[in-house]
């Protein structure tokens, strides 16, 4: 099971996504934000969105919005945007 293990801020809407199979990519939250669900809300605020913290390996804020390891983990292999540790 894929946990993230680390997450920095970058800039904006992004935040560098460290996993625990060595993989990382940098996610940008922008795509998700334009939502603007009653979650996502709090989320437009660059204060807030920098409190995010890991929590049993997803990522997680203090309003109770919640994505799991998994999912952005998929949304990053997806994109084209997920490193993988060399073989």
């Amino acid at each position: 099971m894929i946990k993230i293990i680390q997450a920095v801020y970058r800039s904006d809407q992004e935040i560098k996504l460290h996993f625990s199979d060595g993989s990382f990519g940098v996610m940008d939250f922008s795509e998700v934000l334009v939502q603007k669900t009653s979650l996502t809300q709090a989320l437009h605020d660059t204060v807030f969105f920098q409190r995010f913290f890991i929590e049993l390996g997803a990522l997680c804020w203090p309003n109770g919005l919640e994505f799991s390891a998994g999912s952005l983990y998929k949304r990053l292999e997806a994109a084209g945007k997920l490193v993988k540790p060399a073989a």
